[in-house]
C-alpha cells in the first residue's frame, strides 16, 4: 500500500536551516505530482510546496518564495523540502502529500531562540 515516511524535523533557531526528507513506497514514485503542506497549531494545514511529475516544475506558497525548495530524487523514491532562512512563522507539522489523499505522519518542525 501507499506509505508516506517524512523526516528531519526539529527545533531551530530562527535564520537556521533544515531539510525534510519524504521516503515514499508502494506506487511508482516518478509518475505523481507531489507536495508538502503545514499545518500550525490552531490553523488550517495549508499547501507549502509542489513538483509536477515529468517536468519538475515547481510551485510555492508565497510565504516561502526565495526560501524553501522543493526537489526529488525518482531514484531514491524521495522528496524533499530544504527550507532556509526560517522564522518563528514557519513553526508547524510538515507532510508529505501524494494525491489523492494520501498523506504521511508528518514531522515537526519548530523555529524558535
Amino acid at each position: 500500500q501507499v506509505q508516506l515516511v517524512e523526516s528531519g524535523g526539529g527545533l531551530v533557531q530562527p535564520g537556521g536551516s533544515l531539510r525534510l526528507s519524504c521516503v515514499a513506497s508502494g506506487f511508482t514514485f516518478s509518475s505523481y505530482a507531489m507536495s508538502w503542506y503545514r499545518q500550525a497549531p490552531g490553523k488550517e494545514r495549508e499547501l507549502v510546496a509542489v513538483i509536477r511529475s515529468v517536468s519538475g516544475r515547481t510551485n510555492y506558497a508565497d510565504s516561502v518564495k526565495g526560501r524553501f525548495t522543493i526537489s526529488r530524487d525518482n531514484t531514491k523514491n524521495t522528496l524533499y523540502l530544504q527550507m532556509n532562512s526560517l522564522k518563528p512563522e514557519d513553526t508547524a507539522v510538515y507532510y508529505c502529500y501524494r494525491p489523492i489523499d494520501y498523506w504521511g505522519q508528518g514531522t515537526q518542525v519548530t523555529v524558535s531562540s
